[in-house]
């Protein structure tokens, strides 16, 4: 087994994983990143043409601990795209601070991005193989080199068809928000905001084992992503127990709202759900949407019971004016409710009407 000499943090690697680090892994990651480490930090910023603590910031912005100055860290790979970031803000076309929150940006979706195929790429020959989950890591390991470019590749695909699709969502939402009079107000945007949880998550996943907790957690994330997706709204993020997801109109919101309790309902093993979805301006900001209608459809959720979906009055108006959802809900009001930061609310429970 060899071992690394120099400085630690190179690669995000800590000094546990460096210490046992196999030859044939460090053959693979010096041909992932195109050759060994020889720059330190100065030499990275002489290089790429910038300054030092800009290189500093660009490598703690990937996401990376830092590293001393003197250092060998870095490599040809590094100093290409530190250059590129600092050419791309000497000419013009973005400051430093949206510089480095793209920077935050790609490395926040990458790492976790490269965790989830990993695990997915594990869990794969532990089932196929019956492997232990070390060998089974053990197993990735050695394959995950000849499998780079399809990742890739197919990362390429998803991104470019990702943004594609949200250039004409944008294009659609500034014509809209144009033609209001609102336009220009601090919730740029619209949006049917909606949550679905597990009740009772806490308590039950003490008492499950590592492999059915497992379980749960992805029959719920995956299930929910399908149903949001193939429904036209979109997944804002995971909070371990819960789906904050949004839709372009109230209507799909609340279908999507709907089919998220009959799916995950259908699921063996699965705890009891509960949903909310209300209408209202957001703020989008770091890949995230944040406001007072995120705060309240949050809200509704932790007082919804097992299986329903609750909505406030406002939202179940907006709903009942859409020709999508003409028939399709009856709306029974419930108790007050305390809603924590939002004041007393009466919330309405959507019922879907079977067709």
């Amino acid at each position: 087994m060899s071992q690394t000499s120099d400085m630690p943090g190179d690669d995000g690697l800590d000094e546990s994983y460096r210490a046992g680090e196999s030859s044939s892994v460090r053959d693979a990651v010096e041909q992932l990143l195109d050759g060994s480490r020889r720059y330190t930090l100065i030499d990275l910023a002489e290089k790429a043409g910038t300054t030092v603590d800009f290189a500093r910031a660009f490598w703690r912005a990937m996401g990376f601990p830092n590293v001393p100055d003197e250092g060998i860290v870095f490599r040809d790979i590094d100093v290409k795209a530190l250059q590129v970031m600092a050419e791309l803000i000497a000419s013009g076309r973005i400051d430093t601070t949206t510089a480095i929150s793209l920077l935050r940006a790609q490395s926040h979706t990458t790492d976790r991005l490269v965790l989830w195929q990993t695990e997915a790429l594990v869990d794969g020959a532990a089932r196929m193989y019956e492997l232990d989950d070390p060998s089974a890591r053990m197993v990735i390991l050695d394959r995950l080199p000849e499998m780079v470019d399809v990742l890739q590749s197919q990362l390429t695909y998803s991104w470019r068809r990702q943004l594609a699709a949200l250039m004409v969502r944008t294009e659609d939402e500034v014509a809209s928000v144009r033609s209001t009079p609102e336009a220009g107000g601090p919730m740029p945007l619209t949006r049917a905001v909606g949550f679905v949880d597990m009740v009772a998550y806490t308590r039950r996943s003490a008492e499950l084992g590592i492999k059915a907790l497992a379980d749960l957690v992805q029959t719920f994330e995956y299930t929910s992503r399908d149903v949001i997706t193939t429904h036209g709204a979109r997944v804002v993020k995971t909070i371990g127990d819960a789906v904050l997801y949004v839709a372009d109109d109230m209507a799909t919101g609340a279908e999507v709202a709907a089919e998220l309790l009959s799916a995950l309902q259908a699921e063996e093993e699965m705890l009891p759900v509960r949903s909310s979805v209300v209408w209202g301006g957001v703020l989008s900001r770091n890949g995230d949407i944040f406001g007072s209608t995120v705060n309240l459809a949050s809200r509704l959720t932790d007082v919804a019971p097992p299986g329903a979906i609750l909505t406030d009055s406002a939202s179940a108006k907006t709903l009942s004016e859409h020709p999508a959802a003409a028939g399709r809900y009856t709306m029974v009001p419930r108790a007050a409710a305390e809603l924590q930061g939002l004041g007393e609310i009466t919330p309405i429970e959507l019922r879907r009407v079977p067709r």
